[in-house]
């Protein structure tokens, strides 16, 4: 599993440089924190994504389309060539055209970024800095910066609109010149989701090879 698929989701600015001004911004606080409130309140919601992985100095430019079901803890995330499920406490990931699953538990205090995460991931370990009012898009910009020097990301940029406080798109900079975005195309609130739709069944894949590393 390539990185630019694990969703752990041009000018790049030195970290030194940013963390100097990249204090517990008050603006920046209030647009994440109701931002954070909205997804909340939602028992369940579905979001169609585009994923774009763009790395300059390499020449690197690729586009994933996928789809996202997030209920509480739990999601199923559908790209094109992999599934992977978290019930909150097990991870499936499901290669299709190699008939591989993976199982492995899920560790909620990893530094990875999951989707569930993006929510939250101000509240711990980021300063943050609010860049301003992008009047052409409807969209507050902010910019977290990890206070960890060796963070895997050395900054996420997130756009969230001013009408309703939904995230419109996130963008991860990582230290290779990696530039992760994301956008949400589509958002559906309140989906139906038991939590069945959160496991993966090996008995409905007939020749799936399963490999358990927990």
């Amino acid at each position: 599993m390539t990185i630019s698929k694990k969703l752990v989701f041009a000018t790049i600015f030195s970290l030194g440089t940013l963390s100097a001004f990249a204090q517990s911004d008050p603006n920046a606080l209030e647009i994440l924190e109701a931002m954070s409130k909205k997804y909340k309140a939602i028992p369940a919601f579905e979001a169609n994504l585009t994923s774009t992985l763009v790395n300059e100095s390499e020449g690197i430019k690729e586009e994933f389309k996928g789809k996202i079901t997030v209920k509480g803890e739990k999601f199923k995330l559908e790209l094109e060539d992999q599934i992977i499920i978290n019930n909150g406490t097990t991870v499936w990931t499901y290669l299709p055209s190699a008939k591989e699953v993976t199982i492995d538990n899920f560790d909620p205090k990893s530094d990875d970024i999951n989707p569930i995460k993006i929510f939250d991931i101000y509240k711990k370990g980021f300063k943050y800095l609010y860049l301003g009012d992008k009047t052409e898009a409807g969209n507050d910009e902010v910019d977290l910066v990890p206070e960890k020097k060796n963070a895997q990301y050395f900054k996420i940029k997130m756009m969230i609109s001013k009408k309703d406080r939904s995230i419109q798109s996130w963008t991860m900079f990582d230290k290779s010149g990696n530039r992760y975005k994301y956008i949400i195309t589509k958002f559906v609130p309140n989906v139906k989701a038991d939590d069945a739709f959160f496991t993966f069944d090996a008995k409905k894949y007939p020749g799936v090879e399963v490999t358990d590393v927990r």
